[in-house]
């Protein structure tokens, strides 16, 4: 039987779902249609299309990996901030790997104008406050920051790592580097990398 209540929200969540379950790049209108119960044509009266599913679910993946580090960062400052979002980042991708796949295409699939209950990019940049970086070094080290996460979980979760030493440790090993780099950056405020160093050593 057709499936009650049928929104967009609900058509979303599906579509996400199955993105986690079977790969974003598995995700289709026939695909979610038939694990709602309806025809595939009864979905376009929620989503524009595929296009407009792919993007719902970027957005789903960009909202949740953004709530996933804000609250990991709550109560955190500086390298404790720095690397429970680290964690909490790299246990979303596995948690969710299919929305994951997908926020990574929100620029793309979403254009400008976006909106997003929880950034987490603003989240990162908050981080990064912390270590006393100047505004002007904030992008920059975002930038650096993401693409070493990004590169590390997507490795993994492709099954890039073949040796047997920890991957764990080789995570907290490249996030306490990031600590290191930091506390070091070009522009950061004067006496901040001191005073980290102060408080990781207590």
């Amino acid at each position: 039987m057709p499936r009650a209540g049928l929104t967009p929200a609900v058509v979303a969540e599906e579509a996400a779902r199955l993105s986690d379950e079977e790969g974003f790049d598995s995700l289709s209108l026939a695909a979610v249609a038939k694990r709602l119960g309806v025809a595939t044509p009864s979905l376009y009266k929620h989503v524009d299309g595929l296009a407009g599913l792919r993007r719902e679910v970027a957005l789903l993946g960009v909202n949740g990996i953004g709530e996933e580090v804000q609250r990991a960062a709550v109560g955190r400052s500086g390298p404790d901030a720095l690397r429970a979002t680290a964690d909490a980042y790299r246990r979303y991708a596995h948690a969710h790997p299919g929305r994951y796949a997908a926020l990574q295409q929100l620029p793309l699939l979403a254009g400008a104008g976006i909106e997003l209950t929880t950034d987490p990019v603003q989240v990162l940049a908050a981080v990064l406050r912390g270590f006393g970086i100047t505004e002007d070094q904030t992008v920059h080290a975002i930038r650096a920051l993401r693409s070493a996460l990004h590169g590390f979980v997507d490795l993994e979760t492709r099954g890039g790592f073949g040796l047997p030493e920890d991957v764990d440790r080789s995570y907290a090993l490249l996030v306490e580097g990031f600590v290191r780099a930091f506390q070091e950056w070009p522009g950061t405020a004067p006496g901040a990398a001191a005073a980290h160093e102060d408080t990781r050593k207590r």
